[in-house]
């Protein structure tokens, strides 16, 4: 195998293969390594969060990136990730001429689906207060110019809803319909608040459903089995291992300073042998003499 020309992303059509036959489980990447780590976790998909490209960068998720940013990201993760890749495109970054460049973009940088979603810009994190959405007529022309856009049609166009929030169940349900009627592929139905909730959007709502586990946000934590017996889809952990690692660094760099080594927390660290294990780091030497060769 070599690495350098058979690491390919799968892409569109893999995660089509993937929700005819079954659940996908979707965790957050922010780069590369992560993508690689949920490979070897043996997830057959991933998710790359807006809130998780701002976090890395120091920011906050309010429409502070661009799509450029985001197009780069996905780059980085798909050149070295098998795994089709779910990007969160916000608000697609504009106007309906935006939508259709962040189509492109993210389609060309390797991302086998993304979502739009119905807020109005400056977007705000889905399970804060305060959100307001846009009109469902412009939502509609939105994902009619991203579905025109796309080149595969294997490429998905997940429409997210945040109208619970804002305007309660009746009219999410009902525009996650007209969504689906514009060229939406699957539903987000973000920031339900009870578990009938989600039964309810189940119900309402003639396509596939995509639900969001994000931590300390309005939904219940329901499980991957909790959400097949719903009737879900498939479900993403955006940030779940973003804050693991926070919260282990912080700690790191806590003690560090405080006691200027790290000896006290070694059996904490993955060796060195571990990580060149996950970034292949031996087959990248073994390619590079067997081209010196060449």
């Amino acid at each position: 195998m070599s690495i350098l020309k058979d690491n390919v992303n799968l892409g569109p059509g893999r995660l089509r293969e993937l929700l005819k036959n079954e659940f996908v489980v979707a965790p957050g990447v922010f780069n590369g390594i992560t993508a690689l780590l949920t490979e070897k976790a043996g997830f057959k998909a991933a998710y790359l969060s807006g809130s998780g490209v701002a976090g890395a960068m120091g920011l906050p998720d309010l429409s502070v990136t661009t799509s450029t940013e985001v197009a780069e990201e996905i780059r980085r993760i798909t050149s070295v990730s098998r795994v089709p890749l779910i990007v969160d495109a916000d608000t697609g970054f504009g106007e309906p001429v935006n939508v259709s460049r962040t189509v492109r973009l993210f389609e060309g940088a390797g991302a086998a689906a993304l979502h739009l979603e119905d807020q109005v810009l400056p977007k705000r994190c889905g399970h804060l207060n305060g959100k307001k959405i846009v009109e469902r007529s412009e939502m509609a022309r939105k994902l009619r110019i991203a579905s025109d856009t796309r080149k595969d049609p294997d490429f998905m166009i997940i429409a997210r809803t945040d109208a619970r929030a804002v305007n309660g169940m009746e009219d999410a349900i009902e525009r996650a319909n007209l969504y689906l009627e514009s060229g939406a592929d699957m539903i987000f139905t973000e920031a339900p608040e009870t578990e009938e909730e989600f039964r309810e959007f189940r119900k309402g709502i003639k396509g596939l459903l995509l639900a969001n586990m994000t931590e300390f946000g309005k939904s219940p934590l329901l499980s991957v089995e909790e959400l097949k017996k719903i009737g879900y889809n498939a479900v993403i952990f955006p940030l779940t291992a973003f804050r693991v690692s926070l919260k282990a660094m912080e700690k790191a760099y806590s003690d560090l300073k405080t006691t200027g080594t790290q000896r006290d927390y070694i059996d904490k660290l993955m060796t060195r042998a571990d990580f060149y294990e996950v970034i292949g780091y031996n087959q990248y030497e073994r390619e590079d003499a067997e081209l010196s060769r060449t």
